[in-house]
């Protein structure tokens, strides 16, 4: 026990081994639905191109366990990792979606292995340093606030609350169907568990989705409502799909660069990449006494080291990119504060491959993770108070990301016109100055792909 003390450095952060225990299981226990949620979204069939959700829940499990272990071995931070929500949906709903780009799920997973080259290279040089500085405090939160709309719209898609309308785009759905209003009483649970101001709050993803799950199955074997989620057989046989996105990045490889949008493809899930990992340290950072007398990360390069291996290993394995989890602060004010706690999370990751035939229920019946996307989303978009009003270019292109990022069905869409929009206005202004090198080149570089993408 003494020699666990000195390797995380227990009693220098002024913790104890119970402290990071607890704080662990509270960090599982705050972002274990995305077991449920990131099967559901890359296994989502109306993509044309779905993953096969037991290969990916099988991937996020391990995914998530091995990406945390590494932070917590080598960063010895207390921040877990799993496949990240809003990069999931980019990757299901831009990249594969028949209606998108098209990839094949293989190529999907091609090209975020490639992202995690890219991000653990981009984490050794300054040139980490370089992007983060090259796009404007506004635009970045532009992006992250224009995700949480795009994801909320697809879980209001999903659990049918939102349908297609010839005449206006889209509309409500039909309030009659018992699985769109199951869905709006898991909507509504999550919002009421997320606004009571205590400890509960931190939990309301997971308590919510079981609690539907249990009124769901109830009223459906009660009163034999079609519709409506059913228990299935306590089958395993789902964890064998993962023999298919095991390597399956192998296979998308071979085709994957025949795209010609490929490095846009690559620059989103980079970018998407560094930006929600370096939100996600500088979040939990002080809280869990991670900065050293100057205000500076200590050990921030291993920590964006550990973000990019676990990128890597998930492509390998089988699913989206991965990324630190700002859930990670539920075990942090728990007490967790250091590398340990990332190792409990860890362990419980591998432990609950064991509970398939649970989740599974949560992957085949979107009623059940719809409101997940919801609350993200509305979390996400809390970053809109950051953005500077004031300023007109800036508010102008951060409507424009958020906006576009929706009516495209694009994430990669909304922030290539928010770059085009915010350079154009600054240009305008005679303020070209202001504007990084880095920006020009991309904007420059989205407007060439835009036209060539309309001659084509």
């Amino acid at each position: 026990m003494e020699k666990v003390k000195k390797f995380f450095k227990i009693e220098e952060r002024g913790t104890s081994v119970r402290q990071e225990i607890i704080g662990g299981v509270i960090t599982f226990l705050a972002m274990v639905y995305i077991l449920g949620v990131n099967p559901a979204i890359l296994g989502d069939a109306s993509t044309g191109n779905a993953f096969p959700a037991g290969g990916v829940f099988v991937a996020t499990a391990l995914a998530a366990a091995l990406a945390t272990l590494i932070m917590g071995l080598f960063a010895n931070y207390p921040i877990a990792l799993a496949p990240g929500m809003g990069i999931n949906a980019f990757i299901a709903y831009t990249v594969i979606a028949q209606w998108g780009y098209g990839y094949t799920w293989q190529e999907a997973l091609a090209a975020v292995f490639i992202s995690g080259v890219i991000f653990l290279v981009i984490s050794l040089t300054p040139i980490r340093t370089w992007i983060i500085n090259a796009v404007p405090y506004g635009l970045k939160k532009a992006i992250g606030a224009g995700i949480g709309l795009f994801i909320a719209f697809i879980g209001l898609q999903n659990a049918g609350i939102i349908v297609p309308d010839s005449a206006t785009g889209v509309t409500l759905g039909d309030f009659t169907d018992p699985a769109v209003l199951l869905a709006l009483f898991g909507i509504v649970v999550v919002l009421v568990l997320f606004a009571i101001k205590h400890r509960i709050s931190k939990f309301a993803l997971i308590l919510s989705m079981v609690i539907t799950a249990i009124v769901g199955v109830t009223i459906s074997y009660a009163f034999s409502v079609e519709g409506l989620p059913k228990f299935g057989a306590f089958d395993y046989s789902g964890l064998s799909e993962f023999k298919e996105t095991f390597f399956g990045f192998a296979t998308g490889l071979k085709t994957v660069f025949s795209h010609d949008n490929l490095w846009f493809v690559l620059f989103s899930l980079v970018y998407l990449d560094i930006f929600d990992t370096a939100g996600t340290l500088i979040a939990v950072s002080e809280p869990a006494g991670l900065l050293n007398e100057n205000g500076e990360l200590e050990d921030v390069e291993k920590a964006l080291l550990s973000d990019a291996l676990g990128t890597i290993a998930g492509s390998v394995l089988g699913t989206s990119t991965v990324t630190s989890f700002v859930e990670s602060s539920a075990g942090i004010e728990a007490g967790a504060k250091t590398g340990l706690s990332s190792v409990v999370v860890a362990i419980l990751f591998l432990l609950s491959i064991a509970l398939f035939p649970v989740f599974d229920i949560f992957i085949n019946y979107s009623a059940l993770t719809s409101m997940a996307l919801v609350l993200v989303g509305i979390l996400m978009f809390t970053q809109i108070k950051s953005i500077d009003f004031t300023d007109v270019p800036t508010f102008a292109s951060a409507f424009i990301t958020m906006i576009m990022m929706v009516l495209t069905y694009k994430i990669g869409h909304g922030i290539a016109f928010g770059f085009i929009v915010y350079v154009l206005m600054m240009l305008v202004q005679k303020r070209g100055k202001e504007v990084s090198p880095v920006l020009y080149v991309l904007a420059v570089a989205f407007v060439i792909y835009f036209a060539a993408d309309a001659i084509m």
